[in-house]
């Protein structure tokens, strides 16, 4: 049985994968936090960070980045990892930035992924539903 994305049981299975692959975090993403609304989830808006390259529930006070993002495009960019959804979910005003844009862009920096990093996406996607 899936979980439904960015739910408390999505949050507490993709932990655990995470945690149970333990995939390195480049250096250039170590210490980012960006902060993420997903507005209208099956449950209403969410409020989540990414936070070294996992997610996390809740806004951390110390980020210097927000998206606020619809709930369907934040699943393509985050499980399904389409990212001409997320060009032109971005290009078209449908992703909203408040903050340092370049700390989003250095999230590019991190390079491609690892394999333990894609071992992480391509679990926690078969998980979601």
């Amino acid at each position: 049985m899936g979980h439904t994305f960015l739910s408390d049981s999505w949050f507490e299975e993709a932990e655990s994968i995470r945690a149970s692959v333990n995939p390195e975090v480049p250096d250039a993403i170590k210490d980012l936090v960006i902060n993420l609304v997903v507005k209208d989830g099956p449950d209403g808006d969410i409020e989540a960070r990414m936070e070294a390259g996992r997610f996390a529930k809740g806004l951390a006070d110390v980020a210097p980045t927000k998206l606020t993002v619809p709930y369907d495009i934040a699943k393509k960019m985050f499980i399904d990892n389409d990212q001409n959804a997320s060009m032109q979910a971005f290009m078209s005003g449908q992703i909203q930035v408040e903050g340092d844009m370049a700390k989003l862009m250095s999230m590019q920096a991190g390079g491609p992924p690892s394999a333990e990093a894609v071992k992480v996406q391509e679990a926690v996607a078969a998980m979601t539903d």
